[in-house]
């Protein structure tokens, strides 16, 4: 199976490296138009769909309060829209969570009326859209790293280092006119790691605090807004990675009337000074991850492994799913006890471990059964389906195992409803979580997936050699 990390490696040996590429924001060839909903269509349909970027940063929503920057700026148009209404009639908003590089492809077939990204995105040739107005200028990219570490002021230091990127990063271009400049100058390119598709921007800013990742790029405005909750976040401003660009929102090309309201709208809106107060107030609450591969976890993490593997081999599962659950629920201590009642290394109830057949959890390995054989029973009673792949199906069976499998089959149906993929977690059923329970279970299931991935890109040092488990994503 293909890691969920994917180093673009450049070959050092010609002129110039390898371009840092990323997948390209929509279709790569032209994608024949579907017909044009204007502004007179969406005032007929009441509807205006709007496509966003599936970041939490971007367009979160928490039991009805905005984290995400967008969404500010679009209850504000919704209401300009109906302020300006001649027959009374109301448009209301329908948010359609999409991936940062889909947005506008999505855009072109239909799908929607309106992109927000929230982040810049560029237009690409091919595309039958039109930009608004600029919605912020002058936006630079800045390098990310963790206070203590090395700082960077130039752009030869970090010739042969590594970037963590999310996919559709505007830094991908930037990456890759830097690495001509360094061959220029004979240097080893930049390397970029295009991280798994399950975390956003505002993930790998939380790992690369946490250490799992060391450095990455992001729009300041992003970076600066998370460095609030991420106290160890380090922007090295110095250093000039690109030219400042400029955030749009985008429209079909023909919908000229839609996108002279948008226009009109930007040029008298103000955002509001509270605009992230609910964002700090949520997030100063959460779980931040840690480095899970620090020299005593580690260490910690070789023992267990012959019983986290066994249990696991028992279930189908790849053991280090349930050594990322267990660091979460117990650092890997199987003294670890709760006031609760949940106990040991995987913080397994004495109720769930009867429901499983096992009667005592005391034990390490008899706890590790329990976790193992509940998880286990959770995904083949609920998260069976052949419409699931195995990355979304562990993550609703740990959502199920945080907050009951019926409550999670009912977000999954609530998602249904509104128009998202309820066979997926991240970014689309987590946003009905996040609106009818809170943070808890989402923090909850990013937390152990973080875990997981870190534990992932050092799986060849945690096997020992000839005996390998294949990885089950």
């Amino acid at each position: 199976m293909v890691r969920p990390s994917v180093l673009l490696l450049l070959c050092g040996s010609l002129l110039l490296p390898m371009t840092a590429v990323a997948r390209l924001p929509g279709p790569l060839q032209a994608v024949p138009a579907a017909k044009v909903r204007d502004l007179s269509e969406i005032r007929s349909s009441r509807v205006l769909r709007v496509l966003v970027n599936q970041s939490r940063n971007s367009s979160g929503e928490v039991q009805g309060q905005a984290i995400g920057v967008e969404y500010h700026r679009l209850r504000a148009f919704e209401q300009y829209l109906n302020g300006h209404a001649r027959d009374g009639q109301e448009i209301s908003l329908k948010i359609i969570p999409k991936a940062k590089d889909q947005l506008l492809g999505a855009l072109q077939r239909g799908e929607g009326d309106l992109v927000a990204p929230g982040e810049l995105l560029e237009l690409q040739p091919g595309h039958a859209v039109a930009s608004s107005e600029p919605i912020a200028s002058n936006v630079p990219l800045v390098l990310v790293g963790i206070k203590g570490e090395r700082r960077y002021t130039k752009v030869e230091q970090l010739a042969g280092k590594t970037l963590a990127l999310p996919t559709g990063s505007a830094a991908g271009e930037a990456v890759s006119q830097l690495n001509q400049k360094l061959a220029l100058h004979k240097l080893a390119p930049i390397k970029v790691e295009w991280v798994d598709p399950t975390l956003a921007v505002e993930d790998v800013l939380e790992m690369v605090q946490g250490g799992i990742f060391h450095l990455t790029i992001v729009e300041q405005p992003i970076a600066e807004r998370w460095g609030k909750i991420l106290p160890k976040l380090r922007f090295d401003r110095q250093l000039m990675i690109s030219e400042p660009g400029e955030e749009y929102w985008f429209v079909r090309r023909d919908a000229s009337m839609l996108r002279a309201s948008i226009d009109r709208f930007l040029s008298g809106y103000k955002k509001p000074a509270d605009e992230d107060a609910a964002f700090l107030r949520i997030y100063r609450r959460l779980y931040q991850v840690h480095y899970p591969l620090a020299k005593a976890d580690r260490q910690r993490l070789e023992k267990l492994r012959p019983t986290l593997q066994k249990h696991a081999d028992a279930q189908n599962m790849d053991w280090l799913n349930l050594a990322a659950l267990a660091f979460k629920e117990s650092a890997l201590q199987p003294s670890a006890r709760s006031g609760g009642g949940p106990t040991g290394l995987m913080q397994i109830t004495p109720s769930a471990a009867q429901r499983v057949g096992v009667n005592n959890i005391q034990t390490l390995d008899a706890n590790v059964q329990a976790g193992a054989k509940y998880l286990a029973m959770i995904r083949r009673k609920f998260f069976n389906s052949p419409k699931l792949n195995e990355r979304e199906r562990m993550a609703f069976t740990l959502a199920a195992y945080n907050i009951g499998p019926e409550r999670v089959q009912g977000m999954r149906a609530e998602a249904r409803r509104r128009g998202l993929n309820p066979n997926q977690w991240f970014f689309q059923v987590e946003r009905i979580a996040m609106e009818q329970v809170g943070m808890g279970a989402v923090s909850y299931v990013n937390s152990v997936n973080k875990y997981y991935l870190a534990f992932d890109r050092e799986r060849e040092s945690l096997e020992p050699r000839g005996q390998k488990v294949a990885s089950r994503k």
